[in-house]
Order: structure tokens, then C-alpha cells, then sequence
């Protein structure tokens, strides 16, 4: 089952993504790290799923989405851009799981930061960020989300990698099996991965062939 939602608040966050506030349902509840399944409530557009992953923490009294558009696609991420506060979405029931186990290495590529962000909200809160590390892999600094609030979290533990830009005060480079070895120190601690299939493939795979426990790897399978 679906339930309707009225949108509260639409910012921006980079040049393609946006945060969309909306309702929240009585009752509704979700676990950090989760997603749900959302649509625009607007005729033909009813049934075109797609999933989106929570940001803002639970006890918020709104739900939250952090989206990006691809100029590439036309497709719902391209028509969520075009709505205004007051539209509708249909969202369904909290699903995934990736959901935090323990001290670790997020890392993170372009938007599949967005799981990681309500779970390091929710840390934050509760003073338990020590022993966490983001490594976030974006193109340029420019597609950084929440770049600020994960510093202001995570501090020096905040590493951005950036893949097509030279700037001072980032690393440029790419999560490869050279660059895990040369940065991740403790192979016995949690590995939470989010971005693109090939990269979420790529990634365990090297963490299994350096020696890390399968147990410990966590992603949306």
C-alpha cells in the first residue's frame, strides 16, 4: 500500500540535486540507512516507482528525500525536479539494508551518499561518530552533497575524492585496490559501500581479496 504526501519544502542542495520535505504519515517509522518505493501522484505518473532513501532522521516530524536529476535522463528524477511545494507524492513502506553495525568505512560514490547520510545524522546526535570514516568519491567538488555537514560531523574523518577536477584540499584519485591499501588502516572494522552497481561490485571485491570478512560488508544487495 501507498500513501499520499503533500510536499513541504524544495531546496536546492547541488546544481542537480534537491531536498524534498514532505509529510509524514502518522506512525510512519524507518531505520536509518533505509529507502522506500515513491512516485509522483499525478495522472500517468501514478505507477512509476522509484526508490528513494530517507536523510533526514526519524524522529523528524517530515520525511525526507535528497535527489539528484541526470540531464541525460528524462525520466521521474527529471519530473520530481519539476514539482513545487503543495504537489503529491505516493510513497510506500521503509525497505533495505543497509543499516549501521558497528565503527567503519562508509564509502560512498555521487548519490549513494544518500543512505549514509540519516545513519551519520543519527550517530552525530547520539555522540558516537568516533572510529567512522567517509570516503566520498564524487566527479568534482561541485557534486559534493552535504559537503559542510559532513565535515561539521566527521571533521578530518571526511575524505572527498575527486575524479575529473584538481583542487587543493581534495584528493584526486579513484577507490581502487592501491588506494585501499595505501588508506584503510584496520581491515577488522565495518565497510558500508553505496554508489553504482559496477562500484559496489568492484569495491567488495577488493576488500574480499585484501583479506576482509564478508560478514563485515555491507551494502544494498
Amino acid at each position: 500500500m501507498r500513501i499520499r504526501s503533500r510536499i513541504l519544502d524544495i531546496h536546492p542542495v547541488t546544481q542537480d540535486v534537491k531536498c524534498f520535505r514532505i509529510e509524514k504519515p502518522q506512525g510512519y517509522s524507518f531505520t536509518p540507512g533505509q529507502a522506500t518505493d515513491v512516485s509522483i501522484n499525478q495522472q500517468g505518473l501514478e505507477e512509476e516507482l522509484r526508490p528513494f532513501t530517507y536523510t533526514a532522521l526519524n524522529e523528524k516530524p517530515y520525511l525526507e528525500f535528497t535527489i539528484k536529476r541526470y540531464a541525460d535522463r528524462h525520466g521521474v528524477t527529471d519530473k520530481l525536479h519539476q514539482l513545487v511545494p503543495g504537489d503529491e507524492l505516493l510513497i510506500g513502506e521503509p525497505w533495505g539494508a543497509i543499516s549501521y553495525q558497528g565503527p567503519g568505512y562508509f564509502i560512498a560514490g555521487g548519490a549513494g551518499i544518500t543512505p549514509f547520510i540519516s545513519i551519520l545524522r543519527k550517530l552525530h546526535k547520539d555522540g558516537q561518530v568516533k572510529g567512522n570514516t567517509l570516503i566520498f568519491s564524487n566527479k568534482t567538488s561541485a557534486d559534493i552533497i552535504y559537503e559542510k555537514e559532513l565535515v561539521d560531523i566527521l571533521g578530518d574523518r571526511a575524505i572527498f575524492i575527486l575524479t575529473k577536477e584538481e583542487k587543493q584540499g581534495y584528493t584526486n584519485d579513484r577507490i581502487d585496490a592501491n588506494y585501499i591499501r595505501k588508506n584503510i588502516t584496520d581491515l577488522t572494522k565495518h565497510f558500508y559501500i553505496c554508489g553504482p552497481d559496477q562500484m559496489i561490485s568492484d569495491i567488495s571485491g577488493i576488500l574480499h581479496a585484501a583479506g576482509v570478512s564478508p560478514d563485515t560488508v555491507v551494502f544494498e544487495k
